[in-house]
């Protein structure tokens, strides 16, 4: 009986810029110490001691996409060039890592979901993903809220809103994992209002979820 193939999914080419880092940032996190993926094509942090040698590791460039993406809040075409360069670099990071982890783990569905990365689908039909739900809104620390979320499969992160009062929702947050997203920075004795949507899929992205809301104290 042939083996069924797994491949990973590339679908982080088609997230919001602003969630390509904290992406990238879980693939490090998963790999890191992994006694399987062990021989990553870029380092996932930078070596020790430095070797001039190897290519730019994943956490520098990771860190050189946020400095740019907040480069560019200022605007200006040199910003924007600067983004774009340092978000190709992350890509092309992924691409590589992407491409190892479907060589070692492409008989192996769940040995590929611990790399941080996804399957593509073997459902041949698109459909666009599930909406996610907010099962908690924790304010353990102040000026901050722990947001709690289902899982969605086969996303690739989570877009988060908030609001307060009537006013317009604002994003503030992308993340790349259901289990906690921290949004930092908010003012005590405020009522906000959260949503959330998963990203991916043949849409690019599903529904918003169902607003939750908590005071911040």
């Amino acid at each position: 009986m042939k083996k069924l193939v797994y491949r990973v999914s590339l679908g982080y080419k088609k997230l919001p810029v602003e969630a390509v880092p904290p992406f990238a940032g879980w693939i490090v996190t998963c790999q890191t110490g992994s006694a399987v993926f062990n021989k990553p094509p870029i380092p996932l942090v930078p070596p020790v001691p430095p070797d001039p040698t190897a290519p730019v590791d994943m956490t520098t460039r990771i860190t050189a996409l946020q400095v740019a993406i907040k480069n560019y809040l200022d605007g200006g075409q040199l910003a924007l060039t600067a983004r774009n360069v340092a978000l190709a670099a992350v890509i092309e990071g992924l691409d590589s890592l992407a491409f190892y982890v479907q060589t070692v783990a492409r008989f192996d569905q769940d040995l590929m979901l611990t790399s941080g990365f996804v399957p593509v689908s073997t459902n041949r039909s698109q459909s666009k993903l599930d909406t996610p739900s907010i099962t908690g809104i924790d304010n353990d620390t102040a000026t901050e809220l722990d947001v709690h979320l289902t899982t969605v499969a086969n996303a690739f992160g989570y877009e988060v809103q908030i609001c307060t009062g009537t006013g317009a929702w604002t994003t503030v947050k992308y993340w790349s994992q259901a289990r906690t997203i921290p949004l930092t920075g908010l003012t005590t004795g405020t009522v906000y209002q959260v949503r959330v949507r998963a990203l991916g899929g043949s849409t690019g992205q599903s529904d918003w979820s169902m607003p939750g809301s908590s005071i911040v104290d």
